[in-house]
């Protein structure tokens, strides 16, 4: 077996480092969508105890209206209206919908990274590409992600478990030739039917 040069051994480490980077980069793509859906269900929750609420609280107001003689209406109406006030103040600070949105966008910007990455890894594969241009792509590479990193929200180990999940689990980030191959026009398929 031949002994590797030093160039070889150069670009294995550079490769290895710009892999740690890739999986860093996908982890934390992934964490941000899971809070973008985490914010999302939440949103969606509260607004269904809004509408809830309103709801029943509208029905209690009016079964006051037409039976004067009960002590249920009055009473059930209050209690709503107050858990109503309790909904309307605990979330008038909050915007789930728009920490959903800062999530899907940094999510969205760190795809961009993160696919960059996966071309680095493709082009430091091939020997014609010089290793201080790759070195130079990562170095670009990795102010981009600071400049995301430190503009986005942070994520918290919930997202994260879910995030390590889809990737290892559920393999959100990989595909089968089949798969591919049943995107793809007939020319471009792997395996020709």
């Amino acid at each position: 077996m031949a002994a590797s040069t030093p160039a070889e051994d150069e670009r294995y480490v550079l490769e290895s480092q710009i892999r740690e980077l890739y999986g860093r980069c996908a982890y934390t793509h992934k964490a941000h969508e899971k809070m973008a859906e985490r914010a999302s269900t939440y949103l969606w929750r509260v607004k269904w105890a809004q509408i809830i609420l309103s709801a029943l609280t509208t029905g209690g107001a009016i079964g006051v209206l037409f039976d004067k003689s009960s002590a249920i209406f009055p009473l059930a109406t209050a209690a709503l209206s107050i858990s109503m006030v309790i909904v309307n103040s605990y979330v008038k600070d909050i915007d789930p919908g728009q920490d959903a949105q800062i999530h899907r966008d940094a999510a969205s910007d760190i795809w961009n990274v993160r696919e960059a990455y996966l071309s680095l890894l493709t082009d430091i594969r091939d020997p014609a590409f010089n290793l201080n241009d790759l070195r130079a792509r990562r170095d670009e590479l990795q102010i981009q992600l600071h400049a995301i990193y430190k503009a986005a929200p942070h994520t918290n180990s919930k997202a994260y478990a879910e995030a390590q999940g889809a990737l290892q689990r559920r393999e959100d980030l990989t595909f089968t030739d089949a798969e591919i191959d049943a995107f793809l026009p007939g020319p471009l398929k792997r395996k020709r039917v």
